[in-house]
């Protein structure tokens, strides 16, 4: 089957040294990219030294060795390798939206890219499975397309394995409507076309791909986390600049810290036009 593009896509998987997507440090990273001129696939697959310890936990997952990484290159030293295989493609990738995305960001940002994902679309192949089939990637590569899984939590052998599911779910799906715990119904959402893909998988309460921040039921953008869980993030930090300073000196993804700061500026922005207007 050939996906139906209007723009390139790109499956990828990381490998890390632990799960905290701030703090922790890719060790691999493959990726295949579909052109959207149905030219042949890339793929691309890199071990990469991070500079810091692997966790016992990570490292008994994916078996990858600080001997294994000694000699290979530094993210800085292939930012502008990945930067390029990357350039303006949507990201598809299993169990992306939550991993693989906010740490790549991350990696993009201490090297100085800004590797921005609110014009690209996402594609989170394990969102669909859960969702139409919960289950896992070896399960799914099974019920899909009866095929064993080898090599598991190899970057690659991962990769490849989720392009081979989305296919089986491409085909398992088309026609077939999805209804939701409340009985709301969404007709054909799994079909060949990125855009309807792309909004079935996200979550539409969230709104950066930490989940810190998150939609209220007025559309409101507010805290996940902390003290002020659930207040409006612009009203709370633009009162609050204590809190302001100290979310953008800690531990916060480049995109909920990019996110505070435009929000806090528009409403400033918003409160000087309301008092020049009462002037």
């Amino acid at each position: 089957m050939e996906f139906n593009l209007d723009r390139d896509l790109v499956f990828f998987d990381v490998e890390a040294t632990g799960l905290n997507v701030i703090r922790d440090r890719i060790v691999q990273i493959a990726a295949i990219r579909y052109f959207k001129d149905g030219r042949a696939p890339q793929e691309l697959e890199m071990l990469i030294n991070p500079g810091i310890p692997i966790g016992w936990e990570a490292l008994q997952v994916h078996g990858i060795t600080p001997k294994d990484l000694a000699n290979k290159p530094t993210f800085a030293q292939v930012a502008d390798r990945l930067w390029q295989f990357f350039d303006r493609a949507d990201l598809a990738g299993y169990n992306c939206a939550r991993f693989d995305v906010p740490i790549l960001m991350e990696e993009f940002a201490r090297v100085g890219y800004d590797f921005d994902i609110d014009n690209r679309r996402i594609i989170d192949v394990q969102r669909i499975f859960y969702r139409m089939e919960p289950r896992t990637l070896r399960a799914a590569l099974k019920f899909y397309c009866d095929k064993e899984m080898e090599n598991a939590h190899d970057a690659l052998a991962d990769v490849r394995a989720t392009v081979e599911v989305f296919k089986g779910q491409l085909k398992r799906y088309e026609g077939v409507d999805h209804i939701d715990a409340d009985g709301h119904v969404t007709p054909n959402p799994v079909r060949n076309d990125m855009q309807a893909l792309h909004e079935f998988t996200q979550d539409k309460r969230t709104v950066d791909v930490t989940n810190r921040l998150k939609y209220n039921e007025k559309g409101q953008i507010v805290f996940n986390f902390g003290k002020y869980i659930g207040r409006p993030v612009a009203e709370v930090l633009h009162k609050d600049k204590q809190y302001y300073h100290w979310i953008l000196s800690k531990d916060f993804s480049v995109q909920v810290k990019r996110i505070v700061k435009k929000l806090v500026r528009e409403h400033e922005q918003q409160l000087k036009e309301k008092k020049g207007g009462r002037v």
